[in-house]
């Protein structure tokens, strides 16, 4: 079955100020919790981010989409009965330097059609 088909919901497009509001949610977690945000990039049918989190990811992203969908709801730019995230997300572990500072060349400068990747071999 195609992801289409799938969808409850019609899919979420964000705009530029829902985009906004989004970036600042995520910053505003980031400041009451021990995380580090290296870098972010709202989309606008997905939203990247790079976060330093002595902590398994699932918890992070799990935060960012709850305290994103509340800000949006309460500057009246996401009504009640829309789901704006998939039940999941991309979370990806960088043990590496050199893999963190290409995670936030790719958030912030290459939105292509290919993530980044990382050195096997290193």
């Amino acid at each position: 079955m195609s992801d289409a088909k799938q969808l409850k919901h019609q899919p979420v497009t964000l705009n530029a100020r829902q985009r906004h509001v989004v970036e600042e949610a995520i910053r505003e977690v980031c400041e009451h919790r021990p995380y580090v945000l290296r870098a972010i990039n709202a989309r606008t049918n997905h939203v990247h981010t790079v976060v330093t989190a002595m902590q398994d990811p699932e918890p992070v992203l799990d935060a960012f989409k709850t305290y994103a969908t509340r800000k949006l709801r309460r500057t009246k730019l996401l009504s009640a009965n829309v789901k704006p995230w998939g039940r999941h997300g991309s979370t990806v572990y960088l043990w590496k330097e050199k893999d963190v500072a290409k995670a936030i060349e790719y958030v912030m400068l290459g939105q292509g059609d290919d993530l980044f990747r990382l050195d096997d071999d290193e």
